[in-house]
């Protein structure tokens, strides 16, 4: 459990640091999404599944989509 734990930290730390330093909105959009299921995967081991699943709709499902139609709306690269 320790090592999983670990691992999850890993990538949920990783996945912060790119989205926080992505020029391509796109990745950032889609590394926030890891972040979210990352997220939701520690609340599900934390024994709070209500909260796993809100936190996998919304921040996974729900706010990838409104980002990805308003960056395709606006552009995809900052500048």
């Amino acid at each position: 459990m320790d090592i999983l734990l670990i691992i999850l930290t890993v990538i949920l730390i990783a996945g912060a640091l790119n989205t926080v330093r992505s020029k391509d909105l796109v990745a950032a959009v889609i590394s926030g999404s890891v972040v979210s299921l990352i997220a939701s995967i520690y609340f599900y081991l934390l024994q709070a599944p209500d909260v796993a699943l809100t936190e996998a709709a919304i921040g996974v499902g729900l706010s990838t989509i409104i980002f990805m139609i308003t960056i395709r709306r606006t552009g995809r690269m900052e500048e």
